[in-house]
């Protein structure tokens, strides 16, 4: 990367932690630190939800299966959209009607003390490996790209540059994470969106200039390239996809947190409608480098799977360094950093409340809420380093890191449709979530180390298993909690746990009507002002591309006007009795 690239990256990083310190002046205890005080404005739940589902691997994967396969890749990605939307509309605004502290807190009163053990440590484990793998990930990209390279694959073993770029990433976010807690997570998870997006949009831009526009794309496309379902990703495998993901923005704790956060049960309706409407389009426009970076490099015939291993991993940064100018490539590194570190300082917060709240307070009679916070930030700052240890260790694990990964993808649906289906039934007991998770886990587990293996001698057979991983990752854990539904008798003892809850809620709403902060919104504004100014900088190292530097300058700023004047009709709403 240029000398600029480099200064961008760098200033960037600066800012977001600037951003985490200046937002640590409004957490004054726990519930400032894990749920905003409840003061969080609807578009920033739903931008962070959006964001909370980017980490490096949305590059390197789903980039990867764009330039591979074609269209599938928005396919998959749009599934995301309507789970979002189906969440957004059957049990986001539930959430926040239980007047519930965290979404763990749910799990003890409706399960018991067992449920929220197996389901805290069980998650945790699943999530702090991913996040370990995705700083894993932008810091090897980012090593690769820094060195002359463009892929993972260039990067050998653990080379210092690579220890030292994966302690940078997790130290930044670990600090604004402690110290700013959800407000810095939602605010720059804000931010970030913007950035990624106007960037990628540039890019796209640029791209379609030089291959003679989208005619020019669908002209010189591969054959299939276009076709909706290809690569082995079925109709079958989308239904189960977004049956996973309705489950997982519906129930995992990340998500209930970005509904427990805002003002009321319809700001948390709104926030989620507007995370899936943003996931109907915009795969369309972040997926479409490397769609079009095939068509100006592709795949050679005769290539070897790792050339095309190679190839794949490397369409996203290629296409990108292929059109942007100088000091515009250390931005998009940022971006997707910052996309990386949406995903990882979501699940700090997250666990580190339900360790503060639901775990260790209930240990401890007396305790203010003072030393509730320095609990708190203690384990976000344990949970950090945990995950910066793992990303540490992954090369020495020989890939094992990705056999727990697509283990525990296998474990969202029984884990989570016994949480999502206790909300909305007043039925489902305990019983189903040990019964889903006795059955479904275990099945999964053998089929994944292929101790299941499907009939040499029949078709059908053979068909079936390959559809296995859907069935038992989906299918029978919703039918195995159906079941429990509609054979139950009566109402579930512990539902009144809930209803009792609820009651204390809609009380306490009624005689104070919760309203959003807006100072966070100024924040962002200001940033984004900032922002664009700074960009003015490169105009001198990029004498042939002042234009399309200006254009960004002036769209970031742009937009940074705009949500200032947003937060002032707010607050003049907020100030109107």
């Amino acid at each position: 990367m240029h000398t600029a690239d480099w200064l961008v990256l760098a200033a960037y990083l600066l800012a977001t932690v600037g951003i985490g310190m200046l937002l640590g002046r409004k957490v004054k205890n726990s519930a400032d630190l894990f749920a905003a005080g409840g003061a969080s404005p609807w578009w920033a739940s739903g931008l962070s939800a959006f964001m909370t589902m980017f980490s490096a691997n949305t590059f390197v994967v789903w980039g990867g299966m764009a330039y591979e396969h074609g269209i599938v890749a928005i396919m998959v990605n749009l599934c995301y959209g309507v789970a979002a939307l189906l969440a957004g509309y059957t049990v986001a605004g539930k959430w926040k009607q239980l007047g519930i502290r965290t979404p763990a807190e749910f799990v003890e009163r409706r399960f018991g003390k067992g449920a929220l053990h197996f389901y805290t440590w069980s998650m945790m484990i699943y999530r702090l490996v991913g996040a370990a793998g995705a700083l894993y990930a932008i810091a090897t990209l980012t090593v690769a790209v820094t060195t002359g390279g463009d892929t993972a694959v260039s990067v050998q073993g653990m080379p210092s540059e690579l220890v030292s770029a994966i302690l940078i990433f997790a130290a930044v976010v670990i600090l604004y994470t402690m110290v700013g807690g959800l407000w810095a997570v939602l605010m720059t998870d804000v931010i970030q969106f913007i950035v990624l997006n106007v960037a990628v949009i540039f890019v796209v831009a640029m791209i379609l200039f030089d291959i003679g526009g989208l005619g020019g794309f669908v002209a010189q496309a591969p054959e299939g390239f276009l076709s909706l379902t290809s690569g082995g990703y079925t109709w079958f495998f989308l239904f189960g996809w977004v049956a996973i993901h309705y489950f997982m923005i519906g129930a995992e704790f990340a998500f209930v947190q970005r509904y427990l956060c805002v003002p009321t049960p319809r700001d948390a309706r709104r926030g989620t409608v507007l995370f899936g409407v943003m996931y109907l389009f915009s795969p369309f426009i972040w997926l479409l480098p490397p769609l079009l970076w095939r068509v100006q490099s592709p795949i050679p015939e005769g290539a070897t799977d790792d050339m095309i291993l190679a190839l794949k991993e490397e369409a996203y940064i290629k296409s990108c360094k292929n059109v942007l100018p100088i000091g515009m490539v250390g931005l998009m590194m940022a971006a997707m950093f910052s996309a990386t570190a949406s995903m990882i300082s979501s699940q700090l917060n997250v666990f580190s409340s339900v360790l503060t709240n639901d775990i260790y307070r209930p240990l401890r009679r007396h305790i203010t809420d003072k030393n509730l916070l320095f609990a708190g930030r203690g384990f976000t700052l344990l949970l950090g380093s945990l995950i910066a240890a793992i990303a540490l260790c992954i090369p020495r694990l020989g890939g094992a890191e990705r056999v727990i990964i697509s283990i525990t993808e296998m474990m969202v649906v029984p884990l989570l449709a016994p949480i999502l289906i206790g909300l909305l039934s007043k039925k489902v007991s305990a019983s189903a979530l040990w019964l889903t998770g006795g059955i479904c886990i275990p099945l999964g587990l053998a089929l994944q180390f292929q101790l299941i293996t499907p009939p040499a001698d029949s078709a059908l057979g053979q068909w079936l298993f390959a559809q296995s991983r859907t069935f038992v990752g989906v299918v029978l854990p919703m039918t195995i909690v159906l079941i429990a539904h509609f054979r139950a008798r009566g109402i579930d003892a512990r539902w009144q746990n809930i209803e009792s809850l609820q009651a204390l809620e809609t009380q306490a709403a009624a005689k104070q009507p919760g309203k959003a902060d807006t100072t966070p919104a100024k924040i962002i504004g200001w940033m984004m002002i900032t922002l664009g100014a700074s960009m003015l900088c490169l105009l001198p190292v990029n004498p042939g591309q002042r234009t399309v530097i200006l254009l960004f300058s002036l769209l970031i700023a742009a937009i940074g006007l705009a949500v200032l004047t947003a937060a002032k009709l707010q607050r003049s709403k907020n100030e109107t009795p």
